[in-house]
Order: C-alpha cells, then structure tokens, then sequence
C-alpha cells in the first residue's frame, strides 16, 4: 500500500475529482482532502491511498507538477507524521516561550 500526498490542489477540488485523476494509474483504495475544522473548506491539499506501489510510484511520476484546475499539483510519497510534529514544536510550554516556574 502506498499512501500519496498532493498539494497545491485547487479549492475548488473535490475528493471524487482526486479519486477520478488517480484511478487511470490503478486502483485507489482512499482518498482525502484536508478541510478546515472550522470553516469545512479545503485546506488545498489531500492524501490518496492506492492498493499497488508500483501504480502508486507510476501516478506520483506522471501527476507530478502536471497543471489541474489552474495549478500545478505537488505529488510525492507521504512521510509518516511524527507523534509531535504539528504540536509544541517550538520548546516551551503553552504558555509561548521558555517560561520558568
């Protein structure tokens, strides 16, 4: 299984026209676009999944920087999200800063 990501996707995407893009490379088994939690809108990126990695390595070599709704997409091997990637990445606590006791 070979989980791709793609950005720089036009707000306006949507994740059947993701899945319709991927799909003439293989079958994809997911597809997803990042959506704000708060507003519901894309965020311009997403993930696809697809079953065969050879496929998978075929769609990110063919979509790759390819011009789709206005832009030219992003397509690479998604890397694995670390546990503390996205939160306190700066040091400190909550607080902002190296705050002391």
């Amino acid at each position: 299984m070979m989980n791709i990501f793609v950005s720089n996707l036009s707000f306006k995407f949507s994740e059947d026209s993701l899945r319709e893009l991927f799909q003439s490379y293989g079958e994809v088994s997911s597809c997803k676009i990042i959506t704000d939690k708060f507003t519901g809108k894309s965020r311009g990126f997403g993930f696809v999944e697809m079953n065969n990695i050879a496929e998978g390595q075929k769609a990110i070599d063919g979509l790759h920087e390819t011009e789709h709704d206005g832009r030219n997409i992003s397509v690479s091997v998604a890397r694995e999200r670390t546990e503390n990637r996205d939160r306190n990445s700066g040091g400190g606590d909550r607080r902002g800063g190296n705050n002391r006791w």
